[in-house]
């Protein structure tokens, strides 16, 4: 409470309401309105005050000063009006340092989207709106757990004063409720920000692209219904797996995600993402009147796949799985030329299916597959070079069956140098030992061996070279993604032992991305290629700051404001068209007694 005098009088006015989970033992709450009393007026305590007691003192003293009910009048002035005080320079500090300049860029982000008004269509109460917002931000902005999040927005982040929510008054359970709550409208929020994005940023639906990857969690996971041992693409096969998978358009948004088994075939689950979002969506709704082209990598391009795909009536471009390869560079035409290297396409129509087939070479590639190749052939000779010496050294290897066992191995060991190579042993008839190993490399013709950096994409889309090479890189783009989810977005490791939270983990990750998308969009339109983790280390340290100076008159003058961004972060602001100084600026009065 503070006493104020009025032209009827003293008055009482409440400054702070401390609500009902005020759990602080009754005899201290002198000692916390003392030192209140103190941050307030700029003093420094007489008394020490325990950790916790100095935590609560320094919060509650943040939200008097930022609170707009109990302003003086001078406070109330227009921010740029002049108001001059005498003040001792000596006693200036600034305090309470907090990041909000990704803040204020997703939250705009997410806003534009219409994310936060869809929340409430769906009931969320304001606590949880928070919350979600909170979760959401976060996890783009600090990506880790849902503990590491809770601690992030109350104790170095300003989100809170962005959305005029305090965060410390949100429980560590409530993190973990509304993941819950975000799951259970999964599907409404995804047909949301997918008609959002086609809407706000008028795209195409003429592309799709389809990918998986798998992320590793600690623990047992004996609650976990998706949990399962697999090959894990982080190289993580001792831990369990879950696999996410996404339907992308051409542009890198994301359509829908769904969560399968950790050791999922990739290619069984194509047909039930389609036909997910056929359900979902009425016709014409998600897609347009022609079905977009499904794009897809070797991985998930199965016959089955393309036959299916064939039978629903979608036009598709794959990755071939086929081994054979052949490439005439005078038929082919060039469909990149740049400093880091060419790329060549030659088209050919396959007679006995009626596809194309795109025989595409990269200077790149082959560079990269000659060495691979140069490096494991080299292995493989020394390895059987070894193996031949020791046929004339005692102790060594000799007996003509081990000897083909061993051969065996490192067949096993070096497969694709291994099929190049033609092997011969001979055997002394009286002892039964080998006596000579020969190889003689015989590489096989239109191979990856015999063509390198030469690879074949298959369609049923009579375009034309260039149109067909530049569709299939955008399968670059999923890759982007999912190097995004998982390395900007915390989407592993996942340390969740329950299906629900495991999949809500997920999915707070994959609707952080629709944020991230949306402003990196936006970017590349002025030429800002950067990457989420560039952008954000770039923003990182844009804060508000709370300044204190003490006045000659005995008065204590509390501002609290955005700090001016740095160029690199005006650059930012400029191309999204925002303010540079996000949040109000607060001006507090406290009268000396």
């Amino acid at each position: 409470m503070e006493s104020r005098r009025t032209e009827k009088g003293v008055r009482q006015y409440t400054l702070l309401n401390l609500g009902t989970d005020f759990s602080l033992p009754k005899e201290q709450w002198p000692d916390l309105s003392r030192r209140i009393e103190d941050i307030l007026s700029g003093q420094q305590g007489l008394f020490s005050v325990s950790p916790e007691l100095e935590r609560m003192a320094q919060r509650y003293a943040a939200l008097i000063i930022q609170s707009t009910k109990q302003q003086d009048e001078i406070d109330r002035m227009a921010p740029d009006a002049p108001d001059y005080r005498e003040v001792d320079l000596n006693s200036l500090e600034a305090l309470r340092s907090r990041t909000v300049g990704s803040e204020h860029l997703l939250l705009e982000a997410l806003q534009l989207l219409g994310l936060d008004k869809k929340l409430k269509e769906l009931g969320f109460t304001s606590p949880q709106l928070a919350a979600a917002l909170g979760s959401i931000i976060g996890r783009a902005c600090h990506p880790g757990s849902e503990r590491a999040t809770h601690d992030w927005l109350q104790n170095f982040s300003a989100l809170g004063e962005l959305i005029s929510y305090d965060f410390e008054k949100i429980s560590l359970s409530r993190m973990y409720e509304i993941a819950d709550k975000l799951l259970q409208h999964k599907t409404a929020l995804e047909e949301h920000l997918s008609g959002q994005e086609r809407s706000i940023f008028r795209l195409k639906e003429t592309i799709t692209l389809y990918d998986l990857t798998n992320t590793y969690f600690e623990g047992a996971s004996g609650n976990n219904t998706l949990a399962a041992r697999g090959r894990s693409k982080e190289k993580r096969s001792d831990c369990s797996l879950v696999t996410l998978a996404v339907v992308l358009d051409g542009q890198g948004f994301i359509k829908q995600s769904n969560v399968f088994e950790g050791n999922v075939s990739e290619a069984k689950t194509l047909a039930t993402m389609i036909e997910d979002l056929e359900e979902k969506y009425p016709p014409n709704g998600l897609f347009t009147k022609e079905k977009p082209t499904v794009v897809m990598d070797a991985g998930i391009a199965t016959e089955e796949n393309v036959q299916w795909l064939k039978d629903k009536g979608y036009p598709y471009l794959v990755v071939s799985r086929k081994k054979h390869r052949e490439f005439d560079e005078e038929q082919a035409v060039f469909v990149k030329k740049d400093k880091k290297g060419t790329v060549k396409a030659q088209k050919v129509v396959d007679e006995k299916t009626g596809e194309i087939l795109l025989y595409c070479h990269s200077t790149q590639r082959e560079k990269k597959e000659r060495a691979i190749n140069n490096r494991f052939a080299i292995r493989f000779e020394e390895a059987l070079e070894k193996l031949d010496k020791g046929l004339n050294k005692k102790g060594c290897l000799k007996n003509y069956d081990k000897v083909i066992e061993k051969i065996g191995r490192l067949k096993q060991r070096y497969p694709k140098a291994a099929a190049q190579y033609e092997i011969a042993v001979e055997q002394d008839e009286q002892s039964g030992n080998a006596t000579l190993i020969t190889w003689e490399p015989q590489p096989k013709d239109n191979t990856k061996q015999t063509l390198p950096g030469v690879y074949c994409i298959r369609t049923c889309q009579d375009w034309d070279e260039k149109t067909l090479w530049s569709t299939y890189t955008m399968l670059t783009d999923v890759e982007a993604v999912f190097r995004s989810l998982k390395s900007e977005l915390g989407l592993r490791p996942v340390f969740h032992q329950q299906t629900e939270r495991v999949t809500g983990h997920l999915f707070i990750s994959v609707l952080a991305y629709h944020l991230i998308q949306a402003i990196r969009y936006r970017l590349k339109k002025v030429d800002i290629y950067d990457s989420w983790k560039t952008i954000r280390e770039q923003m990182g340290d844009h804060s508000r700051i709370t300044v204190t100076v003490q006045c000659k008159n005995g008065d204590t003058v509390h501002i609290r404001k955005s700090c001016r961004p740095e160029p690199r972060q005006q650059r930012i602001y400029d191309a999204l068209g925002l303010p540079h100084h996000p949040g109000r600026i607060i001006k507090r009065t406290i009268s000396a007694k």
